[in-house]
């Protein structure tokens, strides 16, 4: 195996509606800082890999006209999942692996307020039994959540506890969307959304892009003076209909974990890309993460979530204390599909 490290990493500022910028304007500055920070020119980058959706988008081939935001020359090496770009960067990792590539450049973006997203998200689910009823994203994780809280797994204060810790600790990070002091007592207080989740359980609608470039050891070694290396990445998925497994916890998940070589390590924090309180709640257990482990010390989904880019934006939050050097080993968590249907686990460690 050939040792690969994150070695940069850039983000837009999450907003609730991106009304200056198409997609390629918010991509030039993110890729150009991303690059820039890397140390690694431009023209030697092996490969390029995005994730978006052509469906949030709202036309075909998105993907394409995002590449406009690479610039003309020189010729790339590039390639694209309809994913969160979390998975873009397990392509360029494998790619880094095979020896096609010495560095890979990995962006993803997403505006959602340009359609309905639960609309758009309910197209996912299977087109014979579910999509028809309209059961969009918030509903599907209500009935997780009342699953959970029936089977004496979690509380709505629990869930409120976590809402309130990441949006406090969101006022440290200058591109979080949602952040500010709140109280446990006032928003329990607060009306329903969906029974069981109130509007504090649920992400924000957010634009914005995120960018990473990855190396191989001796590369990496050589431009970065503390590269983030990943030193475990494995995703692994859950069947597609949600009647079929048993929401209330997340064994893909803990499958993941356990290949990436997460089980028994300590972390300094964990980054997870939990879009709903009670997700978080799951992922813990699943990953068997103690109390001392700080999570989400970014605000995490509950502060931003540009889909697309939040699972990748989750690796580069948890890389970046290690190249700041106030981490040694963070984890990094990606999820896709409804009710945490696909998770990524990348471990992360600094030498």
């Amino acid at each position: 195996m050939r040792e690969v490290a994150v070695v940069s990493f850039a983000q837009t500022p999450y907003v609730r509606r991106e009304r200056r910028r198409n997609e390629v304007e918010m991509l030039m500055p993110v890729i150009a800082q991303a690059i820039e920070r890397s140390g690694i020119p431009k023209a030697q980058i092996g490969f390029t890999c995005s994730g978006s959706s052509d469906y949030i988008a709202g036309q075909a081939f998105a993907f394409v006209g995002a590449v406009d935001a690479l610039g003309a020359w020189p010729p790339i090496s590039e390639s694209h999942v309809e994913m969160d770009g979390a998975w873009a960067l397990y392509e360029a990792w494998v790619k880094i692996q095979c020896g096609q590539a010495d560095s890979a450049l990995v962006f993803a973006f997403g505006r959602a307020s340009t359609g309905t997203l639960p609309e758009t998200l309910t197209m996912q689910l299977d087109p014979y039994t579910l999509a028809p009823l309209g059961a969009d994203a918030i509903s599907l994780a209500a009935l997780q959540a009342r699953a959970l809280l029936e089977a004496g797994l979690c509380t709505e204060r629990e869930m409120a506890e976590v809402a309130v810790r990441s949006r406090r600790d969101a006022k440290r990070n200058q591109f979080a969307q949602l952040k500010g002091d709140f109280e446990v007592e006032k928003i329990l207080a607060e009306p329903y959304l969906i029974s069981p989740l109130r509007k504090h359980d649920c992400p924000p609608i957010t634009d914005g892009a995120a960018a990473i470039v990855i190396a191989a050891g001796e590369v990496a070694r050589r431009v970065c003076r503390r590269p983030a290396f990943i030193r475990g990445i494995d995703h692994r998925i859950e069947p597609h209909q949600p009647g079929f497994r048993d929401l209330t916890v997340s064994p893909s998940t803990q499958l993941a974990g356990e290949k990436a070589g997460a089980a028994g390590r300590p972390f300094d924090l964990a980054e997870l890309h939990a879009p709903f309180t009670h997700q978080e709640l799951i992922l813990r257990r699943a990953l068997a993460l103690p109390a001392s482990v700080a999570i989400n010390p970014s605000g995490g989904p509950l502060a931003a979530n540009p889909m697309m880019a939040a699972g990748l934006a989750r690796i580069g939050e948890a890389a970046r204390p290690i190249l700041e050097g106030e981490a040694r080993r963070a984890l990094a968590h990606a999820t896709q599909g409804h009710c945490l249907q696909q998770n990524l686990v990348c471990v992360l460690e600094g030498e």
